[in-house]
Parts: structure tokens; C-alpha cells; sequence
């Protein structure tokens, strides 16, 4: 290996190191956004919920496909 691909190597190094530095300092600085769901509101919650119950009963008045109870 010649000193100029030796040279190119490890400034591309220093730049893996480099984002790999930033990308550090934003998870510690709080930067990053958070993952995950998307929390709902009281009025939200309440919707969905109705929504279920809703959904719920449906299912309870309708017999199974198949004839068979998974109740026992």
C-alpha cells in the first residue's frame, strides 16, 4: 500500500469516527427524536375506546363462522 492510499484511508476513518462522535453528542444533548408510538390525548382515548366496545358487542352478537364456541 503507497503513503497517498494510506492517507485516504485513514482520513475516511476519521470520518466514520467523526459522525460516529456526532451522532453521540446529539443522543446525549437530546437531539434525537424519541421512537415509538405516538401518545393519545383523553379525548382521543375515549374514541378508540368507544370505538372497541362498539366493535365488541358486534362480534358478541354474531355466532362464529364455523359453528363452534371457544367458550367454555
Amino acid at each position: 500500500m503507497d503513503l497517498p492510499e494510506i492517507i485516504k484511508e485513514l482520513r475516511r476513518e476519521r470520518d466514520r469516527i467523526q459522525k460516529a462522535i456526532e451522532a453521540l453528542e446529539a443522543v446525549a444533548s437530546g437531539e434525537t427524536k424519541r421512537r415509538g408510538r405516538v401518545g393519545m390525548d383523553e379525548d382521543e382515548r375515549k374514541e378508540v375506546s368507544e370505538r372497541m366496545k362498539a366493535y365488541w358487542q358486534q362480534k358478541k352478537k354474531k355466532p362464529s363462522k364455523d359453528g363452534n364456541s371457544k367458550t367454555s
